[in-house]
């Protein structure tokens, strides 16, 4: 049986409505990363997203819903399911990211529905899962 590693991250939109993307490992992909000791699965969802796109000043909005998803995970050596928490971000303006590359982001992107219907043909089914429910939802 898997490990279970709880996540979160953000759907982050700037004040043209276009959604935050990252490309790492040769995939468009969403900001997140794993849950600390200690912290919310909120404050965790502003952290990774600050962190991983050097954005800061990240306001946080209503939960979207949860994905999952298994890999290996090279650091615990053994298949993980990784469990990630959603959530609705908002940033004011259109702030330059910094793609954290220690995290093997090389590129970030703010996407219009062109860039993101673009980006979802090289993405995971979890991330096309949890755009598809964020648009859906009307946010």
């Amino acid at each position: 049986m898997p490990v279970k590693i709880v996540a979160a991250g953000g759907l982050v939109t700037n004040e043209h409505n276009e959604l935050l993307m990252i490309f790492r490992r040769g995939k468009w992909d969403l900001p997140k990363g794993k849950l600390d000791d200690g912290e919310t699965i909120e404050e965790c969802a502003v952290r990774e997203v600050e962190e991983e796109t050097g954005i800061g000043n990240v306001e946080l909005g209503k939960f979207i819903g949860l994905t999952f998803h298994e890999y290996f995970d090279r650091w615990i050596n053994d298949e993980a399911l990784k469990e990630t928490h959603w959530y609705k971000m908002n940033v004011k303006g259109s702030p330059i990211p910094t793609p954290q590359v220690e995290e093997h982001i090389e590129k970030i992107i703010w996407a219009d529905d062109a860039a993101i219907n673009e980006c979802l043909k090289n993405s995971y089914p979890n991330i096309e899962e949890i755009i598809a429910r964020f648009k859906g939802n009307g946010f």
